[in-house]
């Protein structure tokens, strides 16, 4: 097992795969784009390699906030499922954790579907706190 930050084009599009499990709205010709265009505003892709495949894949940021202060952001955390209960998603929480701490961060957050109660016992098996709830209004691209 290893976990790497994906940085060039290749690695990255090799992520698409398990990430569209969890955003299937992107299509592997938007993918990489749309990380470029993120990476740009701090974002990372990070990923727990199985031999030469991702296993599981997070992409993160460091951000400020008033209720916060310095924190790692979790956007998107995702696991293949036939690679789930070896450890790979453990091994890369704990990655993010050791970053946040790396980077002066006082907190980790992330947001889940209230669907996904699978990951919802993995965060708090892994010591995360359910503290709220989220609300978005949505628009349209144009």
């Amino acid at each position: 097992m290893m976990i790497r930050i994906a940085e060039t084009d290749k690695e990255i599009q090799q992520c698409h795969a398990l990430m569209q499990l969890l955003r299937p709205d992107i299509d592997s010709t938007r993918f990489l784009d749309r990380v470029r265009q993120q990476q740009r505003a701090g974002y990372q892709l990070v990923a727990v390699y199985d031999e030469d495949q991702p296993a599981c894949v997070a992409g993160y940021r460091i951000s400020e906030n008033l209720a916060w202060g310095r924190f790692l952001y979790i956007d998107d955390f995702v696991t293949a499922a036939d690679q789930r209960s070896k450890g790979y998603g453990a091994a890369l929480l704990a990655w993010l954790k050791k970053e946040a701490l790396g980077q002066r961060c006082s907190q980790m957050h992330c947001d889940s579907g209230l669907q996904r109660l699978d990951a919802h016992r993995f965060y708090e098996r892994e010591g995360m706190l359910k503290t709220g709830y989220h609300f978005a209004e949505c628009y349209s691209e144009s």
